[in-house]
């Protein structure tokens, strides 16, 4: 008689927080194997998962949140960490959720099934797992840990690149009407400039398929945190993660937390979005999580949407930024706020740069500013979101995006990280920015995007290119990481 799977699951929780008080944190909990089938070699991985503050809307931005949820393994005590295959369909979802199955088993995306907003609870989630082709027999021990990164999906739509203003670096205000990248852009568009699949001046990506921000795709909600960095920091073996673990002596004086050993680091600040993140170490991380870098045109899209630009516009819309030092309460804490100097107004969004910075001198809470007290129904300019909902694209922390700028950034195809690093902890994508020999080891092709907390606020501007092509390789205290997954 064959036996089945031994397994021993542990519960690793990446949490993200934006909503008043506790925040809008993800919860993955009463996790079990259940309905193993020897004959066919999957079973069924099943939990329940709670998040704060979700919607699913039809009306304006016509979008949803999402978790991206995947699964990783060990079968040696938890040595090495190995990321789960999951089936394209057969997984169950509990009444109210939706499962997206992407075709590379991954993860998935589970998300409301109808309009709503508020908290979700999905009890019952069943997840299969095609263990036989991760090559596991059926009466292997196994531990599982369990991923769930709160996402926003960015539907398929028209938008501007440029804002027809005078930031420097900016794009010829064009309409990207077309996901074939190498379009040439002519004629008139609806939102201004001529239409095409790249920015009028600009040269054409190598590929059609380089990712211009017209198709569907998923924008991670939050900038990484501390937690999930040191999350993990904790999947790969001690080599890869002494490579891949920031310096504490360059960041401890700006909020960076992350403390301890291989395999047990954790932060004091865990919902602190995480600083001291160089190209390298983003790009490890997406290929860990099966997501990938964004492009700089996918970041004008996910901020403006398929709006009509605003001249000198930040993430949220409009042209003014609130410019008082802000102070924070419960400094670190799952619910740190802003105390003083936020701003309430209808036009002048919050976002942290150099002026508001003040003394905390590094960056905030994810979602921060949509989580205070002030910000009463949502507001989009009060919380510094995204027309989808996606938080901190201006300011907090640089994201680091692909540039159009070079012909190594337009190299880039758009692949997806596969769950593996290599054995020196790099992204091994060899479309991305910085391959060379089989790894990611440096930036060539990549920029900075958005503004930080270290730096003025016009770098915050959605159009500002300053940095666009800037293939920095170092840490620094003022730099983040965010990834993005293909729609479905």
């Amino acid at each position: 008689m064959r036996q089945l799977l031994r397994v021993v699951v542990i519960v690793a929780l990446i949490l993200a927080f934006q909503h008043v008080a506790l925040g809008n944190n993800v919860v993955v909990s009463n996790i079990a194997l259940t309905g193993q089938n020897n004959a066919s070699d999957f079973t069924l991985v099943q939990f329940d998962i709670t998040w704060d503050n979700s919607w699913r809307v039809s009306g304006g931005p016509s979008n949803w949140d999402a978790a991206w949820v995947f699964v990783k393994y060990s079968t040696d005590g938890g040595a090495n960490w190995r990321h789960a295959t999951l089936a394209t369909s057969g997984h169950t979802a509990p009444s109210g959720a939706t499962i997206d199955s992407p075709e590379d088993g991954k993860g998935v995306f589970v998300y409301r099934s109808s309009d709503g907003t508020g908290t979700v609870n999905f009890t019952g989630v069943q997840l299969k797992w095609q263990y036989g082709i991760d090559g596991l027999l059926d009466n292997v021990t196994v531990q599982v840990k369990i991923f769930a990164v709160e996402m926003v999906f960015v539907p398929q739509a028209e938008f501007a690149a440029g804002s027809g203003g005078d930031e420097p670096g900016r794009f010829t205000l064009t309409t990207i009407n077309t996901s074939n990248a190498t379009t040439v852009p002519l004629g008139t568009g609806s939102l201004g400039g001529q239409t095409g699949g790249f920015p009028t001046g600009e040269v054409a990506p190598s590929n059609a398929s380089w990712p211009n921000g017209f198709s569907a795709f998923y924008c991670m909600k939050y900038e990484i945190t501390q937690q999930q960095y040191a999350d993990f920091l904790n999947c790969l073996t001690s080599t890869q993660a002494e490579i891949r673990k920031p310096s504490i002596s360059t960041v401890v004086s700006h909020r960076f937390s992350i403390t301890g050993s291989h395999p047990d680091f954790s932060s004091f600040k865990p919902f602190v979005a995480c600083n001291g993140l160089s190209w390298m170490d983003g790009a490890a991380y997406v290929d860990w999580a099966g997501l990938r870098p964004m492009t700089e045109l996918e970041f004008e899209k996910a901020c403006r949407g398929n709006q009509f630009p605003v001249v000198g516009e930040f993430a949220w819309g409009t042209f003014r930024n609130a410019v008082l030092a802000y102070t924070v309460a419960n400094d670190g804490a799952a619910n740190e706020d802003i105390a003083t100097n936020y701003s309430t107004s209808l036009d002048v969004g919050n976002s942290s740069h150099s002026n508001t910075s003040g003394d905390i001198n590094g960056p905030l809470r994810v979602g921060i500013f949509a989580g205070n007290a002030n910000n009463t129904s949502d507001h989009r300019v009060r919380s510094g979101a995204t027309f989808y909902g996606i938080m901190e694209m201006s300011g907090n922390l640089w994201e680091r995006t692909v540039t159009i700028g070079t012909a190594s950034g337009r190299n880039f195809m758009g692949t997806l990280g596969d769950g593996h690093v290599s054995s020196n902890g790099n992204a091994d994508n060899s479309d991305w920015p910085g391959f060379a020999a089989g790894e990611v080891t440096g930036a060539s092709g990549s920029g900075f995007r958005g503004g930080s907390w270290a730096v003025t606020s016009s770098f915050a501007r959605v159009s500002d290119r300053q940095s666009a092509s800037s293939s920095r390789t170092a840490r620094s205290t003022s730099q983040g990481f965010r990834g993005v997954r293909q729609g479905p």
